[in-house]
């Protein structure tokens, strides 16, 4: 059964103190915490296993490049892909995104064309397309959402046509905790012939992904989110479109014969992998998949809803306060803003307090713009917070309030 408490002692940095009280760690949506398994896999591979991978006959590499193989397999199942070579490992999600926007892009788009992005993206989902329709003479367009945060389906016949090359979305998002309805979208999509990229850093964690099933072409999620180390990413792409893209960079690895006259590329995914692979986050990656593997997702996705309900409640009842995203379905990200209060001021009371929250524009300035405020708090939850922790969000916001008003 899922224990909170048992679950919590798997994660050292849980247990120390901010300022002389408990750390309430409430910023997982920026880089969640690492669990024992995790931090003691890395450092077993720098201690025992520290060898470069795919090149070497000795032991230290060989053994190396097999876990660094089977952490490849392993997130291939968790996400629903078909085969291993559907998964490239990147630095990042925005690694990930950029590969496509390039590698993808470069090749495929063309002067005229359109990339509809939703309103609610990370800039990481934004900019890449953004520099691509520059580099092509392509128009950007904007699929909106609503004041609950819901992303505006309605409008997708207005948007996309028979010159959409790519459709960018969220699968859940950072700010607003939105969780939109991508079959609407990739249905949309794949009848004008384009492709759909997911930003799925949010949605990876919170419920989980089948590939298959969404039948998006191209997703990314960052390592760091999902418990296990940061510099790594993961871009998932269906196999005929990787194996059309040229590669995004040249170098070690990635190849197959190099010659002065003409050079070959290696199969995917390694034509995606140029260099020395981060083989440390990659396999410190799969701990961290083989970590959840353990629960069932159902359960984590009660515990977090339930926080997510019990903080609502609780900062609902505060006078002056907006929560910023009410969309059904959404997921335990909890951003809001009081009457009054800058919310870097916010955040440094409850900082004092031992809470930890995010402050800012979350990386989402148009999500910003659209409710008119230059930032907002943001308390994101994980399967290791508690109730206590919900509440004590609450009892902090109000501290805070009563401080700054008087």
């Amino acid at each position: 059964m899922f224990d909170v408490e048992k679950i919590r002692e798997e994660f050292p940095i849980l247990h120390r103190e901010v300022y002389g009280k408990p750390l309430v760690y409430l910023d997982s949506g920026a880089t969640a915490q690492k669990p024992r398994t995790v931090i003691e896999t890395v450092d077993r591979l720098h201690r025992e296993l520290n060898a470069n991978i795919h090149r070497g006959v000795h032991f230290l590499s060989e053994e190396a490049t097999v876990l660094y193989e089977a952490a490849r397999e392993r997130i291939a199942a968790f996400v629903g892909a078909a085969a291993k070579e559907e998964i490239v490992f990147t630095a990042g999600a925005t690694a990930s995104l950029n590969t496509v926007a390039y590698a993808w892009g470069d090749a495929f788009v063309g002067a005229g064309d359109n990339i509809l992005v939703s309103e609610m993206e990370h800039h990481s989902n934004i900019v890449p397309w953004q520099m691509l329709a520059e580099r092509k003479g392509a128009e950007i367009r904007v699929l909106p959402f609503d004041e609950a945060g819901a992303l505006r389906t309605d409008l997708l016949p207005s948007l996309v046509d028979e010159r959409t090359r790519v459709v960018a979305v969220t699968q859940a998002s950072n700010t607003l905790g939105t969780r939109p309805d991508l079959r609407t979208v990739v249905e949309a999509a794949h009848t004008a012939g384009a492709v759909v990229v997911v930003d799925g850093c949010q949605g990876v964690v919170h419920g989980g992904v089948d590939v298959r099933a969404m039948d998006c072409d191209f997703y990314a999620f960052s390592g760091h989110k999902l418990y296990g180390p940061t510099g790594i990413g993961v871009l998932y792409g269906k196999r005929e479109l990787l194996e059309r893209m040229p590669p995004f960079m040249g170098g070690g690895d990635m190849v197959d014969t190099v010659t002065f006259a003409k050079t070959t590329y290696a199969p995917v995914p390694l034509k995606f992998e140029a260099g020395t692979a981060n083989f440390v986050g990659a396999i410190g990656l799969g701990e961290a998949v083989k970590f959840m593997q353990r629960f069932d997702p159902a359960e984590i996705e009660a515990h977090e809803e339930t926080l997510l309900r019990r903080a609502t409640e609780r900062l609902e009842g505060i006078g002056g306060l907006r929560i910023y995203g009410t969309a059904p379905g959404k997921c335990a990200i909890l951003s809001f803003n009081v009457e009054g209060v800058h919310p870097y001021d916010m955040g440094m009371i409850l900082d004092k307090l031992g809470i930890a929250v995010r402050t800012g524009q979350h990386c989402a300035e148009p999500v910003m713009d659209h409710y008119g405020t230059t930032g907002m708090c943001r308390a994101s939850f994980a399967l290791y917070n508690t109730l206590a922790e919900a509440d004590a969000l609450a009892a902090g916001v109000e501290r805070a309030v009563k401080m700054l008003r008087n």
